[in-house]
């Protein structure tokens, strides 16, 4: 007959870990309470079946109208450059040669489009009008 292997340190320490677990284990038990088992009812789900749409998807103009419209910044420069124009021709209209006239566009952007109303307007100025009066002929040189 085969000697029995001696346990080492670890597997002592173990085994006594494991008998303390099993004996709070057997003190813990108390006597069972029967529980009510709750009934549970399923609900069939109807499933969709797909189908097999063939093409390309299509985008739809209004929606992107709608999504190119909608963008908060884009509503903020448009009020602000929709303003500007209103104060100037009312400006223009009842003090045609007032010095307010220059200011009361980017006041009024910026009353009420914000900083984006206001650089809408500023754009708008930029790229609206050129530079200078163009209905001036250049004279020419003489030699």
């Amino acid at each position: 007959m085969a000697a029995k292997k001696k346990r080492s340190a670890k597997q002592k320490a173990n085994d006594k870990r494991l008998g303390k677990m099993a004996k709070a284990r057997g003190k813990k038990s108390s006597p069972k309470t029967k529980t009510r088992t709750k009934i549970v009812t399923k609900i069939k789900t109807v499933v969709k079946r797909k189908t097999n749409k063939g093409g390309k998807k299509r985008t739809n103009v209004k929606t992107s109208l709608k999504s190119i419209t909608g963008s908060k910044t884009l509503q903020k420069v448009a009020l602000g450059v929709g303003g500007g124009i209103i104060a100037t021709a009312l400006v223009n209209r009842f003090m045609p040669s007032s010095g307010i006239s220059k200011f009361a566009a980017p006041g009024a952007a910026f009353a009420l489009g914000g900083v984006e109303g206001l650089i809408g307007q500023f754009a708008l100025n930029m790229f609206g009008s050129p530079a200078g009066n163009s209905n001036v002929q250049p004279q020419m040189e003489a030699l």
